[in-house]
């Protein structure tokens, strides 16, 4: 998740400054839902918390996934896109957001869901048509995993339809943005076609889910772990691990998150997946916390500042929440796995929260002393 990408802009986008106002409101719409989303997930595990986010367990993906990160993502769209058309994705998920938490009709959520999911597709493809190449292709196949699962939810009524989709929009954006990266080391012939393969099975499999529920989500893991190796082996991770300051900060944000990416794929090709298993939290954490998190917490020092215009400097401080997300989801997937749901499932489902809560305290700390140093 890389704001400002430098290919797109190579591949004819004119960078026109846009006014901060429609990326701060996008923004806050998306932290209400992260908020409230984050609530609704610790209800479902049986704490306490407000009525409103009681009130919203059901909608806990949702929230999380299309009114935040859906927001986020085609927030950072936009800004690369630097044309006033793409506001109105990242505008229609973070209203489709408040829609849930005000609880309105459902089917007004769904279609603010599909608008957004639509721009992020239309711009995705406006950036493949200036510069063909598999990296674009990829993050234009994201995108319309984003859309395939918001038209299963609204066609369905059921968010399971809509889940393996979701997560291929996350995980396929993501590989995309971190293939494009490699460009800068030596060519490899063998890691395209590779790559190629591991979508694509996580592609199929996400769509053999509609007739072949058990099959299709095993062939879904299965992607999920051909790319989780891919990423392991061909990411520039690897190589800037061994540098210093925030360079190794997001390096090893990067490689922690695919180990976990490979954990969930692993915990999903024993079934992990499956609607009524016991280890589906499990699966589906390792991925959403474990490495879609992870992702969040080492391009945020690099994102933020190109869409709110702000100064996030580095500081070892940065480790923290990164270690108590990890540890956390650790404790959680014990819990899981131990059948523990009382004790160290809902423990660890508590601290996840006070990791988010930690960074996002972490990272506005780091741009109040931005701003201090900025004005000496």
């Amino acid at each position: 998740m890389t704001a400002d990408r430098p290919a797109e802009r190579g591949a004819g986008v004119v960078a026109v400054e846009p006014k901060i106002l429609p990326r701060v409101l996008c923004l806050v719409m998306a932290m209400l839902s992260l908020v409230v989303g984050v609530a609704s997930g610790l209800a479902r595990l049986g704490t306490a918390v407000p009525d409103l986010a009681a009130g919203l367990a059901g909608w806990h993906a949702a929230l999380m996934i299309c009114a935040f990160f859906g927001t986020v993502i085609g927030l950072e769209r936009a800004v690369a896109l630097a044309h006033p058309a793409a506001y109105a994705g990242p505008l229609a998920s973070g209203l489709g957001g408040l829609a849930l938490l005000l609880h309105l009709p459902l089917a007004w959520a769904q279609a603010l869901f599909i608008l957004a999911s639509l721009v992020l597709v239309g711009g995705a493809i406006a950036v493949t048509r200036r510069q063909l190449a598999l990296f674009t292709l990829t993050l234009a196949v994201g995108a319309a995993c984003w859309l395939a699962g918001n038209v299963a939810w609204a066609a369905s009524g059921l968010l399971q339809a809509a889940i393996p989709w979701w997560l291929a929009f996350l995980v396929v954006t993501i590989a995309g943005e971190r293939l494009e990266l490699t460009r800068f080391l030596p060519a490899r012939r063998e890691a395209p076609p590779l790559f190629r393969i591991a979508v694509g099975t996580i592609l199929v499999g996400a769509a053999t889910t509609i007739w072949f529920s058990s099959g299709g989500l095993v062939l879904f893991a299965a992607g999920l772990g051909a790319l989780s190796m891919w990423l392991l082996r061909y990411d520039i991770a690897r190589h800037n691990a061994g540098q210093r300051g925030l360079v190794r900060y997001i390096a090893l944000c990067l490689l922690s998150g695919y180990a976990w990416l490979a954990t969930g794929a692993v915990i999903g090709l024993a079934g992990g997946f499956e609607p009524a298993h016991p280890l589906r939290d499990a699966a589906l954490h390792a991925i959403t916390l474990g490495f879609v998190f992870a992702m969040v917490f080492g391009h945020a020092p690099i994102i933020f500042p190109a869409i709110a215009r702000v100064r996030i400097p580095y500081h070892p401080v940065f480790y923290l929440p990164l270690a108590l997300l990890h540890v956390s989801l650790a404790a959680r997937i014990a819990g899981t796995a131990l059948g523990d749901a009382g004790v160290l499932l809902r423990l660890g489902g508590v601290a996840n929260a006070v990791a988010l809560v930690a960074f996002i305290v972490t990272m506005l700390a780091s741009v109040l002393r931005g701003r201090r140093s900025g004005k000496r």
